[in-house]
């Protein structure tokens, strides 16, 4: 298990350096405009460079960058506010998580229990349920699904506000605005966007999953020798239909962090999605800079967490690589 993070660990590393290494050459190298083909008449590359203080040649500089980000934390400052690119990125981060751990909690719920159920009872009412779930899913858009709730439970239900953000601590002297109530009830209607547009695709795959872990020998075994039904889908079908959903959430998180920037438009939520679309209207690229290079890192470290998870789950992994090292 050591010998399998390890090489995972480093792997990650090797990945996190090219991830900079285009970062650096999209922003700093390659001029705005196709016409001013040489460096030293790209005015904005220069500006950026400047902002973020690289000086001298283009290794010399890349150096500087990784070094800066890597060993410091600076990412330069904004255009616009003057202000350091890292207390913007503090600001606007936690919103951004805030929106995908919760949103990925209700999607697993919902996913989970809408797959296990149509795989228990195929084509059924259900099941077939299950399935135009879905369909709607993986159809519309999350534009579109934050707009229909914000219509329907916010303005006409009045269930949830249709933006704003709460802080997660405790309100300052004087505002009502903040706690953990106030932070997940304006929360609320964003996390059932998110749900929505990922729990079809995870309830089709689950239901997938357990119908084939149904069909194996020793679920046929363990039914033979008596177990009851919630012990042979907990102790043996689960475990195994899950394995594919680790696999899969891993591949997701670049599109999770995809699918938060647009419903935090459509909120209003002050997270990077917003300081992104903020600067790329004002062209202040270091917070640009900055949110691609904090949600790579992001992704980068996720993947390498979901891999452990499911070395964690699957002993075969382990023995594989414990075979390998030996």
């Amino acid at each position: 298990m050591l010998a399998y993070l390890v090489r995972r660990t480093l792997w990650s590393l090797v990945l996190l350096f090219a991830l900079t290494l285009v970062t650096y050459v999209i922003f700093f190298v390659l001029p705005s405009e196709p016409a001013r083909f040489r460096r030293g008449l790209a005015s904005e590359t220069s500006d950026i460079s400047r902002a973020f203080d690289l000086q001298g040649s283009l290794v010399s500089e890349y150096g500087q960058f990784v070094w800066n980000f890597a060993a410091h934390g600076s990412l330069g400052r904004s255009f616009a506010t003057r202000r350091p690119v890292t207390d913007l990125l503090l600001e606007a981060a936690p919103v951004t998580l805030s929106l995908i751990l919760g949103g990925a909690v209700i999607f697993l719920a919902i996913a989970i229990g809408v797959g296990v159920a149509s795989a228990l009872r195929p084509r059924s009412l259900v099941d077939r349920g299950a399935m135009v779930l879905v369909l709607f899913g993986i159809s519309v858009h999350p534009v579109w699904i934050g707009l229909v709730l914000s219509y329907l439970l916010g303005f006409k239900l009045h269930l949830a506000p249709v933006s704003g953000y709460c802080e997660l601590r405790s309100p300052p002297a004087g505002t009502h605005c903040g706690g953990p109530y106030e932070w997940a009830y304006h929360l609320l209607l964003p996390w059932l966007t998110f749900a929505i547009l990922f729990s079809a695709v995870y309830a089709r795959m689950i239901r997938a999953s357990v119908l084939e872990a149904y069909e194996e020998d020793y679920v046929r075994t363990a039914r033979a020798k008596g177990a009851s039904q919630l012990r042979v889908l907990r102790a043996h079908v689960l475990r195994n239909a899950l394995l594919p959903v680790v696999t899969m959430l891993g591949m997701d998180v670049g599109v999770a962090f995809g699918g938060a920037l647009f419903i935090e438009q459509v909120y209003g939520l002050p997270g990077l999605g917003r300081l992104m679309a903020v600067s790329l209207t004002r062209r202040d690229l270091p917070p640009v800079v900055g949110v691609v290079l904090v949600v790579t890192l992001a992704i980068v470290v996720l993947n390498l967490l979901v891999d452990l998870v499911y070395a964690w789950i699957d002993p075969r992994v382990r023995i594989a690589a414990t075979t390998r090292t030996t």
